[in-house]
């Protein structure tokens, strides 16, 4: 049962406000959505080239688009610098490209030999660095006042996802390797581990408390790992984004990918989202879960909060799980802002 009201207007309980439609979104399937860290921005990647930023008035939930910039092929990824006036993307051109807000010019401010698949802004004490992740198996750290690379790093694998938490950075690549690295010393892996998942990674993300990460894999389950050992007794993984066709029967439960994980960044609860149109709030301290709602048909395919965690974004359009056929012509693409409330997303207390 839903807890929630669906896109299509029918509400479970007239008492739940309905999800807030975001207008104009992208023609194609939405790759990555992410929330300005200074103003209610949001951008928006999709596989229609397009950068998108849309404007979100935080008490009413309206919004309007603010700008657009163009990849030479699909945005897969996205991030915003520390101040909030330039978003930088990643595209399956190979190019990392940067956008000011505030003169509206684009440049390009990356290159790999294969499709950027991750991009994240560092705010270390010595200032802001640009690290890109691609399918050529590298990592590249970049000063934006340069052309070239500061340093380029052999990755294991193709780089599929990447998150940052000031000084903790981890990479998940092809043949579920994940990379740690200590930003102290950015070009030597921390930590070199393999998922404890056995399917194919799908999406790191770092705890804000810099000290672990949430690794989710193609087959509905989703790992909770510290980086040191002396954790490694708080370590553990759970089922989700599954689906019992029959009750009672084994062998009977259609599995489906965790395409997002995304933290809240006041409680350090988290959310997963999933291809089987489901999206599940988490306390990971309390190994509970807080909420579920299926808010539309069709796979969510990326998630975020925005600064003070109490706008959820969330993108509906197809994520490729079923390969070329699955994609129909009418599959919807909506981008669709959730009002948080305290109870969905506050810590419960820890009974273990």
């Amino acid at each position: 049962m839903s807890f929630f009201s669906s896109t299509s207007g029918t509400a479970v309980s007239s008492a739940e406000p309905k999800d807030l439609e975001v207008a104009d979104p992208p023609g194609d399937s939405i790759s990555c959505l992410g929330f300005s860290p200074a103003a209610e921005f949001l951008a928006v990647g999709s596989w229609d080239n397009n950068v998108r930023i849309y404007e979100v008035n935080p008490q009413g939930g309206q919004t309007q688009g603010k700008a657009m910039y163009s990849h030479q092929a699909p945005a897969l990824c996205l991030c915003w610098n520390k101040d909030g006036t330039k978003v930088l993307s990643g595209g399956a051109d190979n190019a990392g490209r940067m956008y000011d807000l505030q003169t509206g010019q684009m440049q390009q401010v990356a290159q790999h030999d294969a499709p950027i698949k991750a991009i994240k802004w560092i705010e270390s004490p010595q200032g802001g660095i640009l690290a890109t992740g691609s399918w050529d198996k590298t990592l590249k750290y970049w000063d934006l006042r340069t052309p070239n690379p500061i340093s380029t790093v052999q990755l294991p694998e193709r780089c599929y996802s990447m998150d940052v938490v000031y000084p903790l950075m981890v990479v998940g690549t092809a043949e579920r390797h994940v990379q740690i690295y200590n930003l102290t010393n950015p070009t030597a892996p921390y930590r070199s581990q393999t998922s404890p998942l056995k399917w194919q990674t799908r999406v790191v993300t770092c705890f804000p408390s810099s000290d672990g990460y949430a690794v989710g894999s193609i087959e509905g389950r989703v790992a909770i790992q510290y980086v040191e050992d002396k954790q490694s007794s708080q370590n553990f993984s759970f089922k989700c984004h599954r689906k019992d066709q029959a009750p009672n029967v084994k062998d009977q439960t259609l599995v489906y990918a965790v395409n997002d994980i995304t933290f809240h960044p006041v409680h350090g609860t988290f959310s997963t989202a999933g291809s089987d149109g489901t999206i599940n709030f988490w306390d990971k301290d309390a190994r509970t879960r807080l909420k579920t709602f299926e808010p539309a048909p069709g796979p969510i395919t990326a998630t975020a909060f925005n600064r003070q965690g109490n706008i959820f974004a969330y993108a509906v359009s197809y994520d490729w799980s079923k390969g070329h056929t699955g994609m129909t012509p009418n599959h919807p693409n909506k981008i669709m802002l959730h009002a948080c409330k305290d109870e969905e997303v506050k810590k419960r207390p820890n009974k273990r």
